[in-house]
Formats: C-alpha cells, sequence, structure tokens
C-alpha cells in the first residue's frame, strides 16, 4: 500500500488520508461520505478557502463572475478538465463577486484567473480563458 496523501473533503471540509494507490477509487469522506475527488469544479468560497487550501493535492482555482462571457465560455473546459484531472489536481471555482475580500487576498485584477496553489503555496497564474489542450499542457508545464 502506498503512502496517504491528506486530501480535504469539498463538501465539509474534513482531511482525509488517502493512499495515492486508491484515488481513482472514487475515496469517501470518513466525516461526511461526500466523494472526496468528484471529478468536477466545487465551489470554493472565502470560508472555505483555508480548509481547501491544506492537502497533498495541488488545488487549481478558476476566478470568475455570473456578469464575465469569457468566464462563462470557460466553464464546460473548466469541467472537462476536471475530469480528465481526477486524482491529480482538485479544481475550484471562486466567484469573484460573492468573495471580493477573498478575490482582493489574492490579487485578481482581471477574469477568469487560474491560481495553482501546491502546498498552500501560489505557484503559477494565468489570465484568461484557455482551450482544453492548453489549459493542460499549462498544467503539464507546473507539474501537475
Amino acid at each position: 500500500m502506498s503512502d496517504p496523501l491528506l486530501i480535504p473533503c469539498p463538501a465539509c471540509h474534513g482531511l482525509n488520508r488517502i493512499p495515492a494507490d486508491r484515488l481513482a477509487d472514487k475515496p469517501r469522506c470518513g466525516r461526511c461520505k461526500a466523494e472526496v475527488l468528484p471529478g468536477k469544479p466545487f465551489e470554493l468560497t472565502q470560508a472555505s478557502f483555508d480548509a481547501q487550501n491544506r492537502g497533498d493535492l495541488p488545488l487549481l482555482i478558476d476566478v470568475w463572475a455570473s456578469w464575465c462571457g469569457p468566464c462563462r465560455s470557460f466553464a464546460p473546459i473548466f469541467e472537462q478538465a476536471a475530469g480528465q484531472l481526477q486524482g491529480r489536481c482538485r479544481l475550484a471555482k471562486l466567484d469573484s463577486e460573492a468573495n471580493p475580500q477573498l478575490s482582493a487576498e489574492m490579487g485578481i485584477r482581471s477574469i477568469p484567473t487560474l491560481i495553482l496553489l501546491k502546498g498552500g503555496v501560489e505557484v503559477a497564474r494565468q489570465s484568461g480563458a484557455l482551450p482544453l489542450p492548453q489549459l493542460l499542457g499549462w498544467l503539464r508545464q507546473q507539474g501537475v
């Protein structure tokens, strides 16, 4: 059995220890029984940010707003990426209008903006919507 990874639940934010070789087995949260790696983006908020910023898998955040046309057109691409990156990276969506304080703390100047966090530290940032192959290529360059 491989070393366990710590992964926060997207539903209750509890930390789960999951063996690396079991990430593809659709692990469930020990606390709330929700799927820990659902293969789709989850909602990130000011209240959940600290809990979700922990863990051993990288976290890719899409900062968006409902009035932003490029944000809306990028949403299905981000959803596809979540399915393809399941078990390698967690994907979250942060509504900049609903969470203005967190958006300001993150230094968001334009949307959509992608922020990649590893070990709670920002390692890369990309402004603007990307086609799926470019998004996956950018993440590969970052070691995801």
